[in-house]
């Protein structure tokens, strides 16, 4: 049997099982993936080709190299027995639990099975009361502090649920979505370490689970923390260390790891939203957009993922494309966090941030931990110069995720903007250290360093050349290191980048006022170390501008062509940035 024939089988048992014990979410994903594996082109009927759509378009276009990818037979797998279903359940029992269940009625549906003792029973019981205690919290917090408010609210059902499942464990009673639950349990309650050793034992057990594998992800804060887990060899392994990747920061490593799962799940969304997610942290936007623009082709009614292609239109200032795409998510389902969010961007992308807010709220009233909303509002907040609105925001971003450098950097413009540099020094730093492939994190803090309270310019100049080294696209960091060397008088290393500047400005066809400080600099520089060719060449150059500059080429070439022997007419003393 194939390898893809493999998958097709275990995705195929899966997404029964999954759906049986209402795991939605992940018995979802699992039907994605199903669809994403490449079809036997042998088996090609009319009634099975719907989905050999445009989507391999997107593997043409970003996935060239394709002699170097693992091919189909050399997925990582190991043999994993199918988990059998038990036999001690009333049939009717585990029914009508289930679709009390799935009405929300959580404690009518653990209530039925409290008599049962199947392994599947078992746990949907404790699932149900898990979901009842988490549905009750939130109830709570809305009643004392409000929807988007902190509270002492906790789930009461976690002490007694974890006291059951640690018993099953120690009895071996318990299955691998038992194990999931305590898992899950136990990293609520704070026991990370033990929950990441009950998560490996699920997924060890029963690999198709993607809600265990996200749990086990989220208690993967370090690469070290990554490398000590003792997880069988499986292709969905490799789902789960491409996905960790990502949220370690590790963009081309997780891109290597998408593109090898290409070979078998050719047609995969979820792979090419997540190729998407890795190219929009490089800043590979025009990527970013062709690959998105196919999804939204082949999954019309899609919003996951599309408040990222919505970041990228806002950063493209797409106006028209970004409308379209906020009226079609609206259409589409307006009670999204997602849809919430794109709208917001729309809005913000007018200017109407108050409206903007309003959206970004409404995404967290939704959902309070959604990640984006927090530090997209805290950037309107800092655009209607609201400091202490916009520092609530970005702190509550940093809660959820310590390892958003957006909201850090967002920190650090807010004290910047209260006149406190200490203070956005240490948030700028944090953020350079999350992110240290970002330009504008390294010339944030080099602005830092450069204000009167601060003066250290050394250390600014190390900054941009952290900048320079990051792909500055914005070309800021060549031209202050130019200025900050002036300032110090080292008028060597100052013309050494005054002319790298110069030559990128040339190369990408800008003019502007930096060209012509630039094109003076030299001149002057060259005409005092008697250099008059090349001084020659600057202050020709000139003479094409009408300013000021002007006349100072043409005092620089009088002088040169009287006396080449002669002092400088003009001196550096006199030559201000």
């Amino acid at each position: 049997m194939s390898s893809k024939e493999t998958c097709r089988n275990e995705l195929r048992t899966a997404i029964r099982q999954l759906s049986d014990r209402c795991l939605y979410a992940a018995s979802k994903w699992a039907a994605e993936q199903l669809v994403g594996i490449e079809q036997d082109p042998a088996k090609f009927t009319p009634a099975n080709t719907r989905f050999q759509r445009g989507s391999s378009s997107i593997r043409r276009r970003f996935h060239t190299h394709e002699s170097t990818l693992t091919p189909a037979s050399g997925v990582l797998h190991v043999s994993t027995p199918v988990m059998e279903e038990d036999e001690i359940v009333d049939g009717d029992i585990y029914l009508l639990a289930k679709t009390y269940f799935d009405c929300r009625e959580y404690r009518r549906a653990a209530h039925v099975l409290q008599d049962q003792i199947g392994k599947k029973s078992v746990f949907l019981r404790c699932y149900a009361l898990y979901l009842a205690g988490e549905k009750r919290k939130e109830e709570e917090m809305i009643e004392l502090e409000g929807p988007l408010g902190k509270s002492d609210a906790v789930n009461h059902e976690l002490i007694p649920l974890e006291r059951e499942l640690s018993t099953l464990r120690k009895n071996g009673t318990i299955d691998p979505f038992g194990l999931y639950l305590y898992g899950l349990v136990l990293k609520e309650k704070g026991g990370e370490s033990l929950a990441r050793t009950v998560l490996v034992e699920s997924v060890n057990n029963y690999p198709w689970n993607w809600n265990a594998w996200s749990e086990l992800q989220s208690l993967c804060t370090s690469i070290d923390i990554l490398n000590s887990l003792n997880l069988n060899n499986h292709w969905m392994k490799d789902f789960f260390l491409a996905s960790v990747y990502q949220e370690l920061r590790m963009q081309n490593e997780a891109l290597v790891k998408y593109e090898n799962l290409l070979s078998n799940f050719s047609f995969s969304n979820y792979i090419q939203a997540q190729i998407a997610k890795a190219k929009y942290s490089l800043r590979e936007f025009e990527q970013v957009e062709s690959i998105f623009e196919e999804l939204l082709r082949n999954d019309p009614y899609r919003v996951e993922d599309m408040d990222m292609y919505s970041n990228v239109l806002y950063a493209k200032e797409c106006f028209s494309a970004l409308s379209y795409l906020a009226h079609r998510v609206f259409m589409t389902d307006k009670y999204r966090p997602e849809s919430c969010c794109i709208i917001g961007n729309y809005y913000s992308l007018k200017g109407q941030h108050e409206k903007s807010v309003v959206y970004f709220r409404r995404a967290l009233k939704l959902n309070k931990n959604y990640l984006s909303a927090w530090t997209l509002m805290g950037h309107e907040f800092v655009e209607m110069k609201n400091t202490a609105a916009a520092i609530d925001a970005y702190r509550h971003a940093v809660d959820i995720n310590p390892c958003d450098y957006r909201a850090w950097y967002g920190l650090g413009q807010a004290y910047e903007m209260m006149g406190m540099p200490f203070y956005a020094l240490h948030y700028f730093r944090k953020s350079v250290f999350l992110q240290p492939n970002d330009s504008r994190l390294w010339i944030a803090m080099a602005q830092c360093y450069e204000t009167e309270q601060l003066r250290m310019l050394e250390e600014a100049i190390k900054c941009y050349k952290g900048a320079a080294n990051c792909n500055d696209r914005e070309a800021i960091a060549m031209h202050q290191l130019a200025k900050l060397h002036c300032e110090l008088g080292r008028l060597e290393e100052a013309a050494f980048y005054y002319k790298k500047d110069l030559e990128r400005m040339e190369t990408e066809e800008r003019e502007g006022p930096n060209m012509v400080e630039a094109l003076l600099f030299l001149a002057t520089y060259y005409r005092r170390q008697k250099r008059f060719e090349d001084a020659e060449v600057y202050c020709t150059r000139l003479l094409d501008y009408t300013g000021p500059e002007k006349e100072t080429a043409k005092n620089l070439l009088r002088g040169m062509r009287i006396a080449q022997t002669s002092s400088p007419s003009l001196d550096f003393e006199h030559f201000t940035p």
